[in-house]
């Protein structure tokens, strides 16, 4: 599909014979390549989901109709729950099993038993931190028996379809993939449900990847310059969710609103000496699956709510939109699962975004009360060195046998491999994956603390995660909640991950809970705040336990009349608690702020449009910034002043057709790549970008005499630095009225001097700027738009990844040309070190009206159905990318007359 020239990429509306037509062009080219059948258009459709008429599912008690609207949107309608549920599990794997399959056995460390021995280190990976069981442990001793029962009926609905379905009749890849293997899938359980709240929580994490970047910049940088690249949050500028409170030092309650009356916990790089070479930790990591997006800076969403005191309505708006990796389906799953009754056995009435392969609503509103999510960003999560030899790992200046299990990794087409999987009391030894980690801290100067090296050390892995928790009971708790305290209620226990939480009632109410397990640290030698690898032998680093719910921070119906969260710090630093030292850093949320506070100002009111045009929001707070000292700038050539000019009189928005927003964020990631990346360790620098520089040993200037080695950048460009975000805007920031930083200044080079100050590397950047968008877009500057530049592409995280080309071709689409950007409200992100293809965006939008729910609005960021060519496969794309909600149906009035097909499931 051809980009265009601005907005999305345009598609010609075709009927049902013209997409037969290009089903078949496409096969044909498929057979043409070898690979040994054909696919006729039968075997296409053949995974379509039946829509009308009747079908059989056994064990339900009564019949259970599924409406689904024009996009294909279900809407399920039963008498109890447990055929609510065994019907929501029929229908999801009618539309996205593939998906589901591919979730399992990920969670369960199997992927190389479908795709064969390319996933074998990814598996050894994660079975060493053993999701698959720890989730079993939660079924077996934590959750209640209703989610139990839940759970069990979704699995018969699942296991009700695959009776009846197989091969190409479940989707298109299995066909692709019955090339390879004779793969067929398993029976669904309900563990391998409750296991994909582990993915959720590998995802949102928190700071590892902070943590393992720390400690390899101290190969280049001191510890005062990493310092600098790792600034204080903005308190004074960027507001934090809750504004004030405090917490009882008596009872450790909170209390929002009050005064603070306590210093605030640790102190900030007390573990900074731990350092240790983690490039091939990082290497692992990275090929670990992310579903939900690169891990980093940029992963968040936002969620704003507002009172009816502020609304056209009367009553609360609220807004949600996670920011996630773009991909084939969505993550997104939309539907409604409505008790005809509600009664003590038929107990829901809820609508909204869902997981494939999980019962229930994530993210949504029932009758009574709405909410929604982004992450918290709490750090759950430390890394441990850990003084091993054969038998066991040094503990309080004794040795401890370590704990072991033996894991078998089953391989499509190949032998089976077995691992045992190694843990200390911090947790399994992550470095056992990588042979090139058994020497992880070898050489690192860990100070007169640590034990003889003799062979090095093993690195370790604490994480919340690894604790089996309620997060399931939580989701089921959320669904039926009826006001405040059932809300708060279920945010208890929803441990992991940890997520900001924003409510809206239709009584008029509004809310924020801070939920989560939340590590308490011990002190370290002067303070231990995670963002450091810690000693492991020492017993000053090991948690004591973990932050009680009371003393989460929440607020009720503030004055302001109005909640904001976008990842942004949740509370001021007398908080006295650490929940992280690594926030996003507040672009968003302020943002959101000053929209809502320009929108209200003098009596002003907020709509359900304003909301609207909030989520599509794509102005450049760095733009804002740094233009003003681009556009002082005597540039002497004339070839780059033509394209300086295009920043005269620019507003800092971001559309898709904008030649100055394409040229400013160009100048941007090249000031970042002179400045900070061309300095950064190779393990930082994207993967194939090489440069000549002083061995990482030198210090001190450079002079006639250094020799220079020559180094290729070793990170995947989604995860590279310095990634331009919103931690980076402070950065500059800092610098910015400092002409004469360091930072500014570039070696010189033969034949080449460095940049000596600001603005001679700011007219660098903007030359390189310059010429490298001339290459891009061409020579043309009226020609160029951002969004010819900045492209989403929607690929199928299996075969349309790593599957050969033309098969990549049958599941992925695009690209769509979007406007936006990295920390903007439309946060269509990109990595300035790797390139300006959209790697976040706003994976789903939605806007609930708690005044009118049959008014409320919704968009996914692709489609109801995970089939390729089947008509709801990317339906809502274009829609999304144009920033367009589509209507959401509630009541059963508004679902009956927005319906176009009904199912009926009968015993």
């Amino acid at each position: 599909m051809p980009a265009n020239k601005s907005g999305p990429v345009p598609r010609k509306k075709k009927g049902r014979r013209g997409r037969l037509v290009a089903i078949t062009v496409v096969l044909l080219l498929v057979a043409g390549i070898g690979f040994g059948a054909f696919w006729g258009v039968s075997t296409v459709r053949a995974s379509f989901p039946q829509t009308t008429g009747s079908l059989k599912v056994p064990g339900l008690t009564n019949p259970v109709d599924v409406t689904r609207d024009a996009n294909g949107i279900p809407q399920i309608y039963a008498d109890t729950d447990e055929d609510l549920f065994r019907a929501q599990g029929y229908v999801q794997a009618q539309d996205r099993f593939w998906e589901m399959d591919v979730r399992r056995h990920m969670t369960a460390g199997r992927l190389s038993e479908m795709f064969g021995k390319s996933q074998v280190k990814t598996d050894s990976f994660l079975r060493t931190m053993g999701w698959h069981r720890v989730a079993q442990k939660e079924y077996d001793t934590k959750l209640s028996p209703a989610t139990k029962k839940y759970l069990q009926s979704y699995s018969a609905g699942v296991n009700a379809y695959l009776k009846d379905h197989e091969g190409s009749a479940l989707s298109l890849e299995y066909a692709a993939l019955d090339f390879q293997n004779d793969y067929k899938p398993e029976k669904w359980t309900p563990v391998d449900s409750v296991a994909w709240l582990k993915a959720m929580a590998w995802d949102l994490r928190g700071n590892m990847q902070e943590e393992i970047d720390r400690s390899l910049m101290t190969s280049r940088f001191t510890p005062a310059q990493i310092n600098q690249l790792y600034p204080a949050y903005p308190y004074k500028r960027n507001k934090p969710i809750v504004e004030g409170g405090s917490v009882d030092s008596a009872t450790k309650q909170f209390k929002p609103g009050a005064a603070a009356n306590s210093a605030p916990a640790g102190a900030a790089g007390a573990a900074a000496g731990y350092q240790s070479q983690l490039s091939s930790l990082s290497k692992t990591l990275d090929k670990v699956p992310a579903l939900l997006g690169p891990n980093g800076n940029g992963i968040g969403s936002n969620s704003w709510v507002v009172s009816g005191a502020h609304t056209t309505t009367g009553k609360p708006l609220l807004a949600n939109d996670p920011h996630l990796a773009p991909q084939m389906p969505s993550l997104w799953y939309q539907m409604g699962l409505h008790c005809r009754t509600t009664s003590p056995k038929c107990n829901y009435d809820v609508s909204g975004f869902t997981f494939s392969g999980m019962p229930g609503v994530v993210i949504g509103h029932n009758q009574d009360v709405s909410w929604g999510m982004t992450n918290l960003g709490a750090d759950v999560t430390d890394l441990y060195l850990e003084k091993v030899n054969a038998d066991g790992y040094l503990y309080d200046n004794r040795q401890r046998p370590f704990v072991t299990r033996k894991e078998t990794i089953k391989v499509a087409g190949g032998e089976s491999r077995e691992i045992t999987v190694r843990s200390t009391g911090n947790g399994p030894i992550v470095s056992d994956r990588d042979g090139e980690l058994a020497g992880v801290g070898k050489d690192a100067p860990v100070g007169n603390a640590a034990p003889d090296r003799g062979d090095g050390y093993a690195v370790s892995l604490r994480w919340t995660a690894l604790n089996p928790g309620k997060s399931m009971d939580a989701v089921f708790e959320l669904n039926r909640a009826k006001n405040w305290t059932d809300f708060r209620k279920a945010a208890g226990h929803f441990e992991v991950p940890s997520q900001n939480l924003i409510y809206a009632d239709t009584k008029g109410n509004i809310g924020y809970q801070a939920p989560g397990q939340i590590p308490v640290r011990g002190k370290g030698d002067g303070g231990f705040d995670g963002t450091y690898p810690a000693p492991g032998w020492d017993p000053k680093y090991r948690w004591t336990g973990y932050l009680p719910q009371k003393s989460l921070p929440y607020e009720y119906n503030p004055k302001r009349g109005y909640i904001v969260t976008a990842n942004q710090a949740v509370t001021d630093e007398k908080y006295p608690y650490l929940l992280t030292k690594d926030w996003g850093y507040g672009s968003r949320s302020q943002r959101i702020n000053d929209l809502i506070q320009s929108k209200i100002k003098d009596g002003g009111k907020v709509s359900t449009d304003d909301m609207q045009a909030f989520q599509k929001d794509n102005s450049s707070e760095i733009a804002r910034l740094l233009t003003p000292y681009l556009t002082k700038i005597d540039i002497k050539d004339k070839y780059v002043r033509d394209a300086q000019q295009l920043l005269e009189g620019w507003d800092f928005t971001q559309e898709p057709d904008s030649a100055a927003a394409a040229y400013f964020n160009a100048v941007w990631r090249n000031t970042l790549k002179l400045a900070f990346g061309n300095k950064m360790p190779k393990e930082l620098r994207p993967d194939g970008q090489c440069l000549t520089v002083r061995p990482a040993d030198e210090t001190g200037p450079a002079d006639e005499n250094d020799k220079y080695v020559r180094e290729c950048g070793e990170r995947a460009g989604d995860t590279a630095q310095p990634d331009g975000g919103d931690r980076w805007y402070e950065v500059v920031r800092g610098i910015l009225d400092d002409p004469n930083n360091a930072w500014w200044k570039t070696e010189d080079r033969p034949g080449r001097p460095g940049d000596k100050n600001r603005d001679q590397l700011l007219a660098h950047a903007m030359a390189d700027a310059r010429y490298e968008l001339t290459s891009k877009l061409g020579k043309n500057i009226d020609n160029w738009s951002w969004g010819r530049l900045h492209q989403m592409f929607l690929k199928n995280q299996t075969l349309g990844t790593d599957g050969p080309g033309m098969l990549q071709g049958l599941f992925n689409r695009g690209p769509w040309n979007v406007g936006g950007g990295e920390a903007a409200v439309d946060a269509t992100g990109w990595n300035a070190a790797g390139g300006y293809n959209v790697t976040w965006v706003p994976s789903m939008r939605m806007v609930v009206n708690l005044a009118d729910l049959d008014k409320s609005r919704w968009i996914n960021l692709t489609g109801a159905s995970g089939h390729a060519y089947d008509a709801h496969y990317y339906d809502q794309t274009d829609k999304w990318a144009k920033g367009e909600l589509l209507p959401w149906a509630y009541s059963e009035d508004a679902v009956k007359k927005a319906g176009k097909d009904t199912l009926t499931l009968s015993p």
